[in-house]
């Protein structure tokens, strides 16, 4: 160890030393770096990463080498012999690059082990090359033992460096392997210097020209720092690259790419954080759930583009009424969320009427104004919920509850009001679940010739018996089918399979569908008709489908040109519920319906009401005028039946003439011509809903 001291502080030139000492610093903290940035890519940008590093770390070892070297005194002239000392950087850059592609291998246990030891080695190898090429007039020995001391050191510190670099568990691993590798370096040069005595066979007046040796050395040092600051450039240069990538995509992650505002996940994360403040605090917070009110319109009218700089408009308005504690972002479609941090109700009333302001105002698009409006909800943490999913579909039943309410913009959420709205939703999904699991069933009822009693049809009626409800009224899960979006694919199934279980009965019986408003608004109906027909093979004179005034008051121009195509494939169209609509006698000039269903109704009433009774004989009036037959629905008993009789009415349909009842009885009674009386004989249903 004396011998290692004494060679560097009396053989050298110390000043040449820390420069050497400054730039194998710096090379071996650009090399770590570099190195693990190849350790981190893949593929081609990982063999870039590895070149980057070789070269950063050769050439540190090496000008490390050559300026200590140009330090040593001799005590005899020197030269260098160019092919070794170019030799040396080559072995170095190398050795260098096979240890450290090596270290990065699949086999994290062995891998930087081995990787070390070549690059031990390397240096090793780098600096007896270069020994090499260093040529000195005078007598040169040399020491095994301290040959063999400086490689083990080389290749200890080496594989201790390469080890500690890989450690994602320790902190600092950057600086501490650093540290390590340039003890690699300088153990391995000192005691290998240690390791040689010179005899001078010339007197120092001939020896080199130290003034010539010191700028070489200082020359030496300027072109490695300026190869280590290339390498450690294009490491900051990715470093920065990588960051603002990693913003960008963060933003992207975290923001609506429409409106600039922060997403659902941005929402869920910012909402955990503040009701954890909240909690340990004692504050309060509010979530207030956003529904645009005339979204739908504005992209149906003027065009999604429309849509989308209305969302952009109303979204930046929100964004600059935000105050501290205050926060808005879009969850999705036209939904947006709020959250308030709040110490009182009065913060959060001022929230939500500077929320309304924002909302109710006009929006300007191109030269046409018009305005959304919003229904929101608010549910107020812990008041009504103590976690995010719960709090935040308080909000949402709140605001739905606002949305089905023309007189209010805002609801608070409510626990007895909102009760009613949160199984309206879980009956929502029970519906799509039986609609999925073909959990649906089609009843018939019979309709019937009043003057012979001959069967003429049967309408087909949707039934569901919920698995814990029992049997659910098409009164209540028809409209959430419609609400839902789930009408469609329910309207399809109704009417795919009563045209099938038609085509199967013996006598060419008529069978009626009804069809909901919704399906004219978002199917191409004739061309669903006229699939199912040719794919059931039932004749279309034998397919009724029945609609509703309010079906052709939605939009009369384009539901009357579809059922003029449904016509033309020889289906026949029936006017359900008439009667009970504004405008009966325009909708019958407009189109020439085939059947005209009178309304229960005034059938319920027929008995004891004179106006209803005046009522019914003006329709069968108006029916025979216009050739167009009349079915009186909802008859239970003789004496109603007896009236129609007595007034001329078509056909009938009603519980005394026969219940709804599944297809199996249907078709057991099929061969009755007196549907009269033994329809009448079949037992009620649990729930009997036509």
């Amino acid at each position: 160890m004396m011998r290692v001291i004494s060679c560097v502080t009396v053989d050298h030139n110390l000043w040449l030393v820390l420069v050497a000492a400054l730039v194998c610093a710096a090379g071996c903290w650009a090399t770590i770096r570099l190195f693990l940035r190849a350790h981190e890519a893949e593929g081609l940008q990982q063999v870039g990463w590895h070149f980057l590093t070789s070269v950063c770390a050769g050439s540190s070892i090496w000008c490390t080498h050559f300026i200590a070297m140009l330090a040593y005194d001799p005590g005899a002239p020197i030269t260098f012999d160019p092919v070794l000392t170019i030799a040396s950087l080559f072995i170095a850059i190398t050795g260098t690059a096979a240890g450290f592609i090596a270290a990065t291998t699949h086999a994290p246990r062995i891998a930087p082990i081995v990787g070390g030891v070549i690059v031990g080695l390397a240096i090793s190898g780098m600096h007896y090359t270069g020994m090499a090429a260093y040529h000195v007039d005078g007598i040169v020995e040399w020491n095994t033992t301290y040959i063999a001391a400086s490689v083990l050191l080389s290749v200890v510190f080496a594989c201790l460096a390469v080890s500690v670099a890989l450690n994602e568990r320790l902190s600092g691993r950057n600086y501490w392997a650093a540290a390590v590798l340039v003890l690699a370096i300088v153990s391995l040069h000192f005691t290998a210097m240690a390791a040689v005595q010179v005899t001078p066979l010339v007197t120092r007046g001939a020896a080199t020209d130290s003034l010539a040796l010191h700028a070489m050395a200082l020359g030496v040092a300027v072109a490695g720092l300026i190869i280590i600051g290339t390498g450690l450039a294009s490491y900051l240069i990715d470093d920065r690259t990588r960051t603002e990538a990693f913003q960008r995509l963060h933003h992207l992650a975290m923001n609506d790419t429409l409106t600039g505002l922060p997403n659902r996940a941005n929402f869920n994360d910012h909402l955990d954080r503040e009701i954890d403040r909240a909690g340990e605090l004692g504050g309060k917070v509010a979530v207030v759930g956003i529904d645009l009110n005339r979204f739908k319109e504005i992209n149906d009218i003027w065009g999604h583009g429309a849509g989308d700089q209305t969302l952009k408009d109303l979204a930046e308005r929100m964004g600059a009424l935000l105050q501290e504690g205050e926060f808005v972002a879009r969850l999705g479609g036209d939904e947006f969320a709020g959250v308030k941090r709040m110490k009182s109700q009065s913060d959060l009333v001022d929230f939500i009427s500077r929320l309304e302001a924002a909302l109710f105002a006009p929006v300007r698009i191109g030269d046409i104004e018009t305005a959304t409006g919003a229904s929101l909800g608010v549910a107020i943490y812990p008041n009504d919920a103590h976690n995010r999913e719960t709090l935040v579909n308080n909000a949402d039943l709140a605001m739905y509850r606002a949305k089905a309410n023309i007189t209010q913009n805002v609801c608070f959420y409510e626990q007895a009001m909102d009760e009613a709205v949160r199984a309206n939703r879980t009956l929502a999904n029970d519906l799509r679940d039986a609609v999925e699991n073909s959990q649906l069933d089609l009843h018939y009822q019979v309709q019937t010739s009043v003057s012979t009693g001959d069967i003429r049809g049967y309408e087909a009626l949707l039934r569901w018996k919920h698995p814990t409800r029992g049997n659910i009224s098409p009164a209540e899960f028809i409209p959430l089918a419609e609400e839902n979006g789930l009408i469609l694919p329910l309207g399809e199934w109704v009417l795919r399979t009563a045209c099938a279980k038609a085509a199967s009965w013996d006598h060419p019986y008529k069978v009626a569908v009804n069809l909901s408003p919704v399906q004219f608004a978002h199917a191409d109906l004739p061309k669903l008709v006229h699939e199912i027909l040719l794919e059931t093979g039932l004749k279309p004179s034998r397919l009724e489908l029945e609609i509703t005034e309010t079906t052709i008051i939605a939009d009369k121009i384009r539901t009357l040109n579809i059922l003029r195509r449904i016509k033309a494939l020889g289906v026949t169209i029936a006017i359900d519920d008439f009667g009970t609509g504004y405008s009966s006698l325009e909708t019958l000039r407009a189109f020439p319906f085939d059947k005209i269903k009178l309304d229960r109704s005034f059938m319920s009433e027929v008995e004891t009401s004179p106006q209803a009774k005046a009522i019914i004989r003006a329709v069968l009036a108006l029916g025979q005028s216009l050739h167009i037959p009349v079915l009186a629905e909802g008859v239970e008993t003789h004496s109603q039946l007896s009236i129609l009789r007595a007034e001329g009415c078509n056909e009938a349909q009603g519980f005394l003439l026969g219940r709804p009842a599944p297809f199996g009885e249907i078709f057991a009674l099929m061969h009755n011509d007196e549907v009269a009386t033994t329809m009448m004989s079949l037992p009620a249903p649990a729930q009997a809903v036509a």
